[in-house]
């Protein structure tokens, strides 16, 4: 059985964070452990505090799972501060998280802080330069980049200038970009260009999106599939997701983690371009 560790935050309305993780990765058929950097109170129409796990608590959970079960891969998502994220980084310096997903979670789709803005450069130095796959949206690359723009050649650029940072490739997702008809996903590892589109869906049921995006690939590469397949299955799945998302709530709702199990698989337009 391969296994897979999310190091994140809980979300008390379960559609993301680590419920998300942990649901994405039963549904792909690997064994989920989890790290809880935080816990949140949260739901579908936002975030109403955010509370940090201890720092030794942090260090406690990743050592407890990787020095029993271990890991195959590892999904980090929000790590909310520098004191975090240089926990996750010391076990990544020693070799101890494998086939490292980093989805760089700064702030909710309602607008709430979940990452420190000083942290921005913790992350960016120590964990970036282990990860296997970054998975940044628009939003998080121009806060990253300092560049700002949705078109597809600046977001060529920014996957261009994020791949400096040292990790082995990019996912710069499109979901942000505005007035799309077809979202398109750059997949970059410095020597082609990945271009994955797809017919937006018009939905405002997309609660634990990024996070499950994310946490396929990390099963998808526990499954030791290369980066290209693990990203383009994985987008298969976050697609159907997304288009049988539940309405729950009051406001955004989850993606529905199981709708791969009887939907057909939507068609995905992948090309390729070389540097």
């Amino acid at each position: 059985m391969k296994t897979a560790l999310t190091i994140a935050g809980s979300d008390s309305g379960g559609g993301a964070g680590i419920q998300a993780d942990l649901k994405t990765f039963q549904e792909l058929g690997v064994f989920g452990t989890s790290a809880i950097t935080a816990l949140t109170a949260q739901n579908t129409v936002g975030v109403q505090g955010v509370f940090p796990a201890s720092t030794e608590a942090l260090e406690a959970q990743i050592t407890s799972v990787l020095d029993d079960i271990g890991a195959d891969s590892v999904k980090t998502g929000m790590l909310f501060d520098s004191e975090r994220i240089e926990i996750t980084a010391s076990f990544a310096e020693k070799g101890r998280l494998p086939a490292l997903v980093v989805d760089p979670v700064m702030v909710s789709t309602t607008g709430a802080e979940l990452l420190k803005e000083e942290a921005r450069s913790t992350m960016t130095e120590k964990l970036f330069p282990h990860a296997s796959l970054i998975t940044p949206n628009i939003p998080e690359a121009e806060m990253i980049t300092g560049m700002s723009g949705s078109s597809l050649q600046i977001r060529k650029e920014m996957a261009r200038e994020l791949l400096k940072y040292g990790s082995e490739a990019v996912l710069l997702k499109g979901g942000h970009e505005p007035d799309a008809a077809t979202i398109t996903d750059i997949l970059f590892d410095g020597a082609e260009f990945h271009y994955l589109s797809v017919e937006k869906i018009e939905t405002k049921h997309t609660h634990g999106t990024g996070c499950t995006y994310a946490a396929a690939v990390a099963a998808f590469l526990a499954q030791s599939k290369s980066m290209k397949d693990a990203v383009f299955a994985a987008k298969q799945f976050i697609h159907q997701a997304i288009l049988h998302a539940h309405s729950v709530g009051e406001g955004a709702g989850p993606v529905h983690h199981a709708a791969h199990r009887t939907a057909d698989k939507p068609f995905i337009k992948m090309e390729v371009e070389q540097t």
